[in-house]
């Protein structure tokens, strides 16, 4: 018995490898694999907000409750999800007949943060617009419509791209257009995000790269020269280079941060026990709210967090790969730089890699409009992935979730029966 059991073990392992394999290769794997991990980081998200967040919310209240901002931040998830499933049921082809009108519909919006009243400013940037009492951030918007314009576009000109002229014309002309619009409220670091989003789209649209090194170069210029534009932007960027900053002024934010992560150790304090959001740390429940997951869930937190973005990555990349569309490569490869570098930078702000910025961590910073605007765009990305080679055929064969919950009860049924 002892021989028959080892040769079963041997002869299993083969095929439990194969089942593996294939459960990798099937065509639904980048749908589940992007709707799970987006799932994760947004339930992970309301529970930091909660967490990060009372000390704030009773301030803001005058000591009435400890959850407003987290009951704001659960409703716009809420709000998102609806929004998130749609978008994840349109066809490819919808996206494209709307890419013009949506661009559109955000450059208005963009501009309106600049009439009087209407605009709204803070922490020296003219980023919002507030309509019946609620602050919306149109630049989150523009995001979305100009990686799915870009889509539209490139697409269609995607043998010509090898010409400075077709590249430029509209894509490039129009991008830094919306970026620039940006950029007179005084945003730098949602321009950034916008053009790591362009440079993903025209990356996977096929540009040459020596287009790429001129436009780097000249990137970099424009973004040092705009930085100093800003005398507070300066003065932080000056002091992340300085050996000796003045922990208790420019470098104070920073060196909060890196506190939380570093008291957090392997585990970290436990949910709700930071002591750095007891008005120690600003922007807790913001910006750097992953120091806060570090403090509260460790070194293990702040890795689960980590690879649920890789997560988000690998898949976004297998539908990049997957796909037979160029539309639908090029905006899933401006969503995925927009979500991923945003992510990437937001953390390396964190852990002092780079000056303050102020972009949040998306599905996880508290704010209404950055939450539902990446929820929509993970939704489209989703759409892509249903519509991947053999996916749609994939998704119509399995049951749905009741039914298979309903045959497994049944089952359970009647074997307790006999």
């Amino acid at each position: 018995m002892a021989v028959q059991t080892g040769l079963h073990d041997i002869e299993a392992a083969p095929r439990d490898r194969g089942a593996v394999l294939g459960q990798w290769n099937s065509a639904v794997s980048s749908y589940y694999l992007i709707a799970g991990a987006s799932a994760m980081l947004v339930a992970l998200g309301l529970v930091m907000v909660l967490s990060s967040s009372s000390v704030d919310s009773l301030t803001a209240t005058h000591g009435a409750s400890p959850y407003s901002i987290f009951f704001n931040q659960a409703r716009y998830a809420i709000i998102g999800l609806p929004f998130a499933w749609v978008a994840s049921r349109l066809p490819p082809a919808a996206y494209k007949r709307i890419a013009w009108p949506a661009l559109a519909v955000a450059m208005v919006l963009q501009l309106l943060v600049f009439v009087p009243g209407l605009g709204v400013e803070a922490n020296g940037n003219r980023n919002w617009i507030l309509v019946g009492g609620q602050s919306i951030q149109p630049s989150e918007l523009a995001k979305l419509a100009l990686a799915v314009w870009l889509g539209a576009v490139l697409a269609r000109k995607r043998p010509l791209l090898h010409r400075w002229l077709h590249v430029l014309v509209p894509g490039v002309l129009v991008a830094l257009a919306a970026i620039g619009l940006v950029l007179l409220g005084s945003d730098l670091g949602t321009a950034i995000i916008l053009i790591l989003l362009v440079a993903g789209a025209l990356f996977v649209a096929g540009v040459p790269l020596r287009m790429f090194a001129v436009a780097g170069v000249l990137a970099a210029f424009a973004v040092s020269q705009l930085a100093q534009l800003n005398e507070s932007r300066v003065g932080r960027i000056q002091a992340f280079f300085e050996p000796d900053c003045d922990k208790f002024n420019e470098c104070y934010q920073t060196t909060r941060g890196m506190y939380g992560l570093a008291s957090g150790g392997w585990t970290g304090l436990g949910l709700g026990e930071s002591r750095e959001k007891w008005s120690y740390l600003p922007e807790a429940h913001n910006d750097f709210i992953f120091a806060i997951l570090g403090e509260e869930l460790g070194l293990l937190g702040t890795l689960l967090v980590l690879a649920l973005f890789g997560v988000l990555a690998v898949a976004m990349t297998r539908v990049i790969r997957r796909h037979t569309d160029p539309f639908v490569q090029i905006v899933t490869a401006g969503i995925a730089a927009w979500i991923l570098g945003q992510a990437m930078i937001n953390i390396a702000v964190v852990i002092g890699l780079l000056p303050v910025v102020g972009v949040p961590l998306p599905l996880v910073s508290a704010g209404g409009s950055a939450l539902i605007t990446t929820m929509v765009a993970l939704g489209v990305v989703l759409s892509f992935a249903r519509h991947e080679p053999g996916a749609a055929e994939a998704l119509a064969a399995r049951p749905g979730v009741v039914r298979r919950s309903l045959a497994v009860i049944g089952r359970s049924t009647r074997g307790a029966r006999a």
